[in-house]
């Protein structure tokens, strides 16, 4: 015993003097994604704030965090955190009775959960939003329906449906580009849903308020909500959320 605590004491106090094991644990990194430095803004924290949702309300990446932003999103930590998503919500899905009846259904957000705006958020004029949102050139972004797939959520989606899933898309896209949208879901691989929800003229409040709306109207209808996966925490708060969510990452914007 009294060698075995000797050895630990050793250990311990060599760690505490090794200089490698003090840059391991800086409490503070100063360099983000692939080593790329950024100011005294901690932008790694800036994320995880974002991720879960103590950073309310905000419009735009911080300038400083705008390359740190892009190398994440652009990098393979984005892909395989969107993949971890995934995996985690099939491991849960698979593990459900469904009863058969053609009513249990997974509702999808779609911008950045179930297609991809980075080809957008990549060009100078955006920044990976550290510029301030246009609105006139998403629009126009929209209409090419030309977003790729997310890959791990495609592949979720092909999952749930074979499982017996009802899939619900519901997003807050205008109806006004409702058939660009589901040009872009059907060519790149989501080609077959229970409804396709969007925003109409009608549809007021903020996105919390709209969503809670459209997810109550489906459980009035008879359907069971039985999971739910969006990349803003506006798609998975408020009323008949469903019974399990699922936050996929997006440190480009804010919908609240």
């Amino acid at each position: 015993m009294g060698f075995s605590y000797l050895i630990l004491m050793v250990t311990i106090a060599t760690a505490f003097a090794s200089p490698i094991n003090n840059q391991i644990h800086l409490l503070k990194p100063h360099s983000g994604s692939a080593g790329y430095k950024h100011s005294n803004l901690n932008c790694l924290s800036w994320r995880l704030a974002v991720e879960t949702d103590n950073l309310q309300d905000w419009t735009v990446v911080p300038q400083e965090c705008a390359d740190y932003v892009g190398h994440y999103m652009l990098g393979k930590q984005y892909r395989q955190d969107c993949d971890y998503v995934a995996a985690e919500a099939y491991k849960y899905a698979k593990g459900l009775n469904l009863t058969g009846d053609g009513k249990d259904v997974w509702v999808f957000d779609i911008d950045e959960t179930t297609l991809s705006n980075l080809p957008y958020y990549a060009l100078d004029t955006v920044a990976f939003g550290a510029i301030p949102y246009n609105a006139t050139l998403f629009d126009e972004w929209v209409t090419k329906a030309a977003a790729p797939a997310i890959p791990g959520n495609l592949k979720l989606y092909k999952q749930l449906v074979r499982l017996g899933f009802k899939i619900v898309f519901l997003s807050g896209t205008r109806e006004a580009f409702e058939q660009p949208r589901i040009r872009n879901l059907k060519a790149v691989g989501y080609t077959q849903w229970e409804k396709l929800i969007l925003k109409g003229d009608n549809d007021h409040g903020n996105a919390v308020e709209y969503k809670s709306s459209k997810r109550k109207a489906l459980e009035e209808a008879g359907y069971r909500i039985r999971g739910n996966i969006g990349d803003q925490w506006s798609d998975l708060l408020g009323s008949n959320a469903g019974d399990r969510t699922f936050k996929v990452p997006d440190p480009m914007y804010y919908i609240g």
